[in-house]
């Protein structure tokens, strides 16, 4: 039938096109980004198997940075460690000499005068040495010494490892005598007691405690009754005032005992109380405590030095075992990470090979549809020719 208003064969043309132009379209897309799937109209479940793949991906590429880090903060503790047993090694060595009877008293001063310099460097370097800011060899760094380190792309992932408290093997510290080192002990119904603002700055712990940002002291409980019953313990200031705790009252009278640490050599602040009297001495543990002034303190020096070296030879142990294992582990993540891209990209990646035929294919169809629709539009004119007669 041939009709004018209507030109079907264009119709039919027009549509060709418009599907082989979304077509081509989609081609270039994939050729131009490099992706197969570039919205959720192009594969909805690829979409979402391809960004579950993209968060392990990142998530693995952090967790090898995370290991890397750990790697490098236990290599700083190590290093400090092995300071630490160089300076022991050396202790170690003028024991000895001091132990030997040939040598006088002012022959034993002459070496003390070495012998204390090295206690101080090792708690210098306990309290001092630092990664990223903060301190690792005092047991201040993470949970009490424990740091822990993400090494996966998922929560709970982690690796711990405990750096150790040099601070507490080579530090001064204060107790009544009656228990055990660190303590400041007492029995009262209620109490308080402060160390002077002007003698924290002789007790390098304490102050230590204040500049860290810690807000309480801790709290051992000596009997039955709960700690809740029996303490309250506040910081009254922050930038070194008075360091003030307050005891709740304790109806059954059981002891209680605050701990704390002071660094280095120092002299034991003045405690006060105002319902009982608190005598406190100072106790010395670890290395601070040893002496050379007589061949008898001599030997027992050497005795502690030895369980000193041995300590930080376990510790040492424990760095290398954890540095091998996180080497291992960044390692694997690496591998992980490099067989997930390659699963995700046979998911999301374009087909160069495939998408650039489709390109040729689409366009060849282009130009022979643009074609075909010029002849269909010329295909009215025929018209014409039946009015001439």
């Amino acid at each position: 039938m041939t009709v004018i208003n209507t030109n079907v064969g264009a119709t039919i043309t027009q549509n060709a096109l418009a599907k082989n132009d979304r077509l081509m379209g989609q081609a270039m897309e994939r050729l131009s980004t490099g992706k197969r799937i570039n919205s959720a109209a192009d594969d909805a479940a690829g979409l979402a198997i391809s960004s579950r793949m993209t968060a392990q991906i990142r998530g693995l590429d952090q967790a090898a940075r995370n290991g890397n880090d750990a790697i490098a903060m236990i290599q700083t503790a190590d290093g400090a460690s092995i300071e630490i047993s160089n300076m022991l090694q050396r202790m170690r060595e003028l024991a000895i000499q001091s132990i030997t009877e040939t040598n006088t008293a002012t022959d034993r001063a002459n070496l003390s005068v070495e012998f204390v310099a090295l206690q101080d460097e090792i708690s210098r370097i306990s309290i001092s040495t630092q990664w990223n800011g903060e301190n690792i060899l005092d047991g201040s760094a993470g949970s009490e010494g424990t740091v822990t380190y993400q090494v996966g792309s998922n929560a709970d992932q982690t690796i711990s490892v405990d750096l150790g408290d040099w601070a507490t093997s080579g530090a001064d510290v204060y107790s009544n005598g009656a228990d055990s080192a660190n303590n400041i002990s007492y029995t009262a119904t209620t109490a308080a007691f402060s160390i002077p603002a002007a003698e924290i700055d002789n007790a390098a712990g304490v102050a230590q405690v204040i500049s860290d940002g810690v807000t309480s002291v801790s709290v051992t409980q000596v009997d039955d009754a709960t700690v809740a019953e029996q303490v309250t313990a506040i910081q009254a200031a922050t930038d070194y005032g008075d360091l003030l705790f307050t005891v709740a009252a304790n109806t059954d009278g059981d002891g209680l005992v605050f701990t704390y640490k002071a660094g280095g050599s120092v002299t034991a602040p003045t405690v006060t109380e105002a319902a009982a009297a608190v005598t406190v001495t100072e106790d010395s543990s670890g290395t601070d405590g040893i002496s050379l002034s007589t061949s008898a303190l001599a030997a027992e020096a050497l005795a502690s030095i030895d369980t000193a070296i041995n300590g930080i030879n376990t510790q040492r142990a424990t760095y290398g075992a954890v540095m091998n294992r996180l080497e291992y582990v960044v390692d694997n993540l690496a591998n992980v990470s490099q067989n997930a891209a390659a699963s995700r990209s046979r998911v999301e990646d374009a087909n160069y090979a495939e998408e650039t035929t489709e390109l040729a294919r689409t366009q060849i169809i282009q130009q022979a549809g643009t074609a075909m629709l010029a002849q269909a539009n010329q295909s009215a004119q025929s018209v014409m020719q039946l009015l001439k007669g």
